[in-house]
């Protein structure tokens, strides 16, 4: 069996590259993270998308009963999809097609973990300096995690930045017994 990330790509490209030349990027992001949304839904997936004696097309009108309103050419997609067997790939369809788009708006989505929340001012100057270093635009989440002691970690897709007490006491101690 195919890794989901694996089946996901193509039909995630697809997606992106229809919605990017048909200038609907946000309208497609937030349809199909409602139809990945359906799908992991626990019930949803053991009832429906598990279902043996359902065919493809039966799970997929299903699914786009559960939706609701979707645009058009999406269920057309999800309709494909669906007839490919590959429902249960759609939460890793929508996340990489959301990982296309940030890419193609020169977006980041960063998350700060940090030992006390961060007041307006210290986020502001986080995001100048990461939309500098990344030279992309800034999306912040943060969290607080009184076990870091102090300081903060940074996560910006593959790259995480851990300047937190505890992160440099664990390099100290590391080093210390090398």
């Amino acid at each position: 069996m195919a890794e989901t990330s694996t089946v996901a790509r193509p039909y995630a490209k697809a997606a992106f590259e229809y919605a990017r030349d048909h200038t609907a990027l946000e309208a497609w992001s937030g349809q199909l993270a409602l139809a990945a949304q359906v799908v992991s839904n626990t019930v949803f997936n053991a009832e429906v998308v598990g279902h043996p004696k359902l065919s493809y097309g039966q799970k997929t009108a299903l699914l786009l009963d559960v939706c609701g309103e979707l645009d058009e050419s999406l269920c057309n997609f999800l309709r494909t999809v669906g007839s490919q067997g590959r429902l249960a790939a759609l939460p890793a369809i929508a996340e990489q097609f959301d990982a296309l788009r940030a890419r193609e708006e020169k977006r980041v989505d960063v998350t700060i973990v940090s030992a006390f929340d961060l007041d307006a001012a210290q986020q502001d100057k986080l995001a100048t300096a990461l939309k500098k270093r990344l030279n992309r635009e800034i999306s912040i989440t943060t969290q607080v995690d009184r076990a870091l002691m102090g300081g903060a970690i940074l996560r910006a897709g593959d790259t995480v930045i851990d300047g937190s007490v505890r992160g440099r006491l664990n390099r100290l101690r590391d080093a210390l017994s090398a």
